[in-house]
């Protein structure tokens, strides 16, 4: 059986291949000027789907950037502040050490045991050591400071840490533990060279330096393992930035044109276009009957 072709169907299949025609090059026109494949999620379901799948890796990379580039600044103070420990935990060495000589006099002894008060101070504010207003030996206390100056108290949070996230599984902590490194009260440091000064003042000779090593061997491998986490937040930063790459390259690869070649899709569409109306004005022209409609 043969379908009836009348005049009317070949207008409305003439409208529909001109309309389709016509949105194509819209279409095109819209991509050309925006220079993004996909300007609604209508325009392609599947790769809108996976154009925000890679936004968001690229948004938790990016965050995860902020955190390795924030967690480095923190085992740098950490670092820088272990190194100055370490330099003035040799000076009170060779201070006691000299302390030792029995035919010191007694303003000599005095000197020293004034010097070992200043190093003392400044060992004081080395451990009180803050980053953006958090102090870095205090764990997650939010306290202005680890130790207090006048019993060397531990003011800080113990069995608590500081760590930055630089992955969906990865955490890497940039404090140290001020209780472990420096001790607490009497058992601190600073109470150790308020000892040492005080026995030089009462005429005795030191005998603390066991002490003393101990506690630079603590401040040393406290370093070293501060070294090691720095080590791989630093790879870490590399990784990051590696990958950030990699996902601008997936998303543009989705979301972005070749402009080249929808210009010249765009040329050849509106050629498409101005032929189908020429055909369709040469095909289908007007009748008596629809002047008489």
């Amino acid at each position: 059986m043969l379908d009836r072709v009348t005049s009317q169907t070949q207008m409305r299949s003439a409208q529909r291949n001109l309309q389709d025609n016509m949105a194509n090059m819209s279409k095109l026109q819209e991509q050309a000027s925006s220079l993004k494949a996909i300007n609604r999620p209508s325009d392609d379901p599947t790769a809108a789907a996976a154009a925000m799948s890679v936004r968001a890796e690229i948004r938790a990379n990016a965050q995860y950037s902020r955190n390795a580039d924030n967690g480095n600044d923190w085992l740098t103070t950490v670092d820088s502040a272990l190194s100055a420990a370490t330099n003035i935990m040799n000076r009170v060495r060779d201070l006691t050490v000299q302390g030792g000589n029995g035919a010191l006099a007694p303003a000599a002894r005095e000197a020293i045991a004034v010097e070992l008060d200043g190093l003392k101070d400044d060992l004081l504010g080395v451990a009180n050591t803050s980053y953006l207003g958090r102090t870095v030996f205090a764990g997650s206390s939010d306290k202005g400071s680890a130790f207090t100056s006048d019993t060397y108290a531990f003011a800080g949070a113990t069995d608590s840490a500081v760590t930055r996230r630089i992955g969906a599984d990865t955490t890497i902590r940039v404090d140290a533990d001020g209780s472990a490194i420096f001790g607490d009260r009497e058992l601190s440091v600073f109470a150790l060279i308020d000892d040492i000064a005080s026995t030089l003042r009462g005429g005795s000779q030191p005998n603390q330096l066991t002490s003393i090593d101990g506690r630079l061997s603590t401040i040393i491998g406290e370093r070293s393992e501060v070294g090691a986490r720095q080590a791989r937040m630093e790879r870490a930063q590399g990784t990051l930035l590696g990958q950030s790459g990699t996902l601008e390259a997936q998303r543009s690869g989705i979301e972005d044109i070749d402009l080249a070649q929808v210009i010249v899709d765009l040329k050849l569409q509106e050629v498409t276009y101005q032929s189908a109306l020429a055909v369709t004005a040469r095909v289908l022209q007007p009748t008596l009957m629809d002047f008489l409609r």
